[in-house]
């Protein structure tokens, strides 16, 4: 088989380049900057240069493949509207646009649980539920309307299908992790309502594995969620996570109430007078990270043959020892 990937650089991106590799198939990766050009020929993949402006680069790069994985994405939480669309709605279309021009006829999204939020509680959730009217966040807005896009180019030409990992973790994270790290270290972090509500976590390799299934067995125009299985505690989680770095989070918590009275005042303030700077909180970093989160992956098991063979344990003790 031949791939051609979009955030190859990326933790996700990285990691399903080098299982791809490591099967035997071809890879292109899109690449935008030198550095990224080194990272995916690192991993094993030929360099495509250009970015997710340039449909004309990406249909070049794309012809003769089988499949396309998108995994490319402006990761968070605060920032410029246009450059949310531009990179997570547009980008996403313009790599659907070069995937048709290019006769591919497989297309593997990743999104994530994120574009349900605004939508309530997300406690057992799978796939039925609808993506909301209104998300919280720019980041859960614009991956909403990037899933929309994928799901609605699905046709004989194309079968476009989505995937949704939960809260991605793993050895070599490049996003989550460090900036968790940062505010420890900075005494800028503390637990909300204590930590103690369940959270649904995936493992970056069961994220892969569940790339590759989707690709192989997905039904064109379905998302699927992937997770590592049952919940477990965030402050559990998060704890663990730390310790793998050398580092102990603090016992500070703030009620749920108050914290999310905080992130109300700081996007005020935020939004009336332009701060360009990340606040320090929002309701998008209180959805993600702040409350109950379990999603049911029931669909990817029973359709896919999905199992998330990396478990918690397993994926502390590598990061451990690396």
């Amino acid at each position: 088989m031949k791939a051609f990937v979009t955030g190859g650089s990326g933790f996700v991106g990285r990691n399903l380049i080098q299982a791809l590799i490591a099967r035997g198939d071809d890879v292109c990766a899109l690449a935008r900057s030198d550095s990224s050009a080194d990272a995916v020929q690192r991993s094993g993949a030929v360099p495509v240069r250009g970015d997710l402006d340039t449909v004309e680069a990406m249909t070049e790069g794309m012809r003769g493949c089988d499949v396309v994985f998108h995994a490319a994405a402006h990761v968070y939480i605060w920032g410029d509207r246009e450059e949310f669309m531009r990179i997570n709605v547009q980008g996403t279309k313009n790599v659907i646009e070069a995937a048709k021009a290019a006769n591919v006829p497989t297309f593997v999204h990743v999104s994530t649980e994120a574009a349900l939020l605004g939508s309530g509680p997300l406690v057992n959730v799978d796939e039925t539920r609808p993506l909301p009217e209104k998300n919280i966040g720019l980041y859960s807005e614009t991956k909403a309307l990037a899933e929309r896009a994928v799901l609605d180019a699905n046709c004989d030409e194309l079968r476009a299908v989505a995937i949704r990992p939960p809260l991605i973790w793993g050895k070599g994270d490049t996003s989550v992790l460090p900036q968790v790290v940062a505010a420890v270290k900075a005494g800028q972090f503390m637990w909300f309502g204590g930590g103690r509500y369940p959270h649904t976590t995936t493992h970056v390799k069961n994220v892969v594995e569940g790339l590759l299934l989707a690709a192989e067995k997905g039904r064109g125009g379905e998302v699927y969620f992937v997770t590592d299985g049952e919940p477990k505690e965030f402050r559990w989680f998060m704890t663990n996570l730390l310790e793998t770095q050398g580092v102990t989070p603090p016992n500070m918590s703030i009620p749920y109430p108050i914290a999310l009275g905080i992130a109300y005042m700081c996007e005020f303030i935020w939004n009336t007078f332009g701060i360009k700077s990340q606040p320090p909180l929002t309701r998008g970093i209180l959805g993600a990270m702040g409350e109950p989160i379990s999603c049911i992956d029931t669909k990817a098991r029973e359709e896919l043959g999905y199992t998330g063979t990396m478990t918690h344990e397993e994926g502390f003790a590598e990061m451990r020892t690396s």
